[in-house]
């Protein structure tokens, strides 16, 4: 019995130490990773923002754009956007931070527009000193979007009678199981028309002036771009809502010539997510195991539908 002991405790200390060993060498690589970051000369920085700009996305974005924006060598943020946009003030907390980092911090910001760079996608790019875009690239969709599910009918098929009590009279608008009253219509028009509006202020103060001659930007042509309508590359430049045609390359070599750079500019990007240790996560199988039993004893959470009323600068 004691020799068995004995060897229960030897493979629990080898897995101890591969744990130990992996969670090391993790940390080494990190440091290493960091050493390279804060070394000499001058660096630009890409920061991608790639999909649905959500309020998750919000917080990894901006906190790297403060990361970047406190270092000193970091002399230009070059963001990589390829995204329909998203939630209204997720995308305007991106906007925000990208303002700051270029007017306080002293930072040139250039946008390279991927695919698609629609809507909150085009929204916190407008601070940017330079925004490029391929010809194909799709951009624009100056506008906002509110959008939810009614199953009223539904519930009346079912059966199904829902009873509500109310402080005040836009307390539940946009309830799903009911129609919008007029006032109701007209209450969240005045949200959409407000929302748009901060939409339409944020391309005036980073794009006016800005455009092929007749066509520069000013309140009344911004509010005339700001219909919902997406434009090519191509189209938003003669409009003025990006700067110039090109690659992320030719974006890239823009941004070393803005900050003085010759030849080949030195890129850092933040470090990418790593995957846990195998050995972590079987030490940790418990804890998963006890979720997929949650799951499993409340089903309820995996068909909820959410319902919910959100305002969004999203190209659909």
């Amino acid at each position: 019995m004691e020799k068995r002991s004995l060897g229960w405790v030897l493979i629990i200390a080898l897995v101890l130490l591969g744990v130990f060993a992996v969670s090391l060498l993790s940390l080494m690589s990190l440091m290493s990773e960091e050493e390279g970051f804060v070394s000499g000369g001058d660096k630009i920085a890409m920061i991608p923002i790639e999909g649905v700009i959500d309020e998750e996305m919000a917080k990894t974005v901006n906190r790297q754009l403060k990361q970047y924006g406190e270092d000193s060598r970091v002399k230009a943020i070059l963001l990589r956007v390829d995204s329909p946009g998203g939630g209204v003030s997720a995308s305007q907390e991106i906007y925000t931070e990208v303002r700051r980092v270029k007017e306080q911090k002293m930072k040139k910001v250039v946008v390279s527009m991927g695919s698609v760079a629609a809507s909150g996608g085009y929204y916190l790019a407008c601070p940017a000193d330079l925004i490029f875009a391929n010809p194909g690239s799709v951009t624009g969709s100056i506008g906002v979007i509110a959008e939810w599910i009614n199953y009223r009918e539904l519930a009346e098929w079912a059966k199904v009678k829902p009873v509500v009590f109310k402080s005040g009279e836009f307390k539940d608008t946009g309830s799903p199981t009911r129609e919008l009253t007029e006032r109701e219509r007209a209450y969240f028009q005045a949200m959409i028309d407000e929302l748009n509006g901060q939409f339409v202020q944020a391309v005036l103060e980073g794009r006016k002036g800005r455009g092929a001659a007749g066509n520069e930007i000013d309140e009344a042509r911004a509010r005339a771009l700001a219909d919902g309508r997406v434009f090519t590359g191509e189209s938003a430049v003669r409009n003025g809502l990006i700067d110039a045609t090109g690659n992320y390359e030719d974006a890239l070599k823009k941004t070393a010539e803005l900050i003085g750079v010759k030849g080949k500019p030195q890129v850092i990007t933040p470090p990418k997510p790593r995957d846990r240790s195998p050995l972590l996560d079987l030490l940790l199988g418990a804890a998963s195991v006890g979720n997929l039993l949650d799951t499993a004893r409340f089903p309820r959470q995996l068909t909820e539908v959410d319902t919910s009323v959100r305002f969004k600068y999203q190209w659909r």
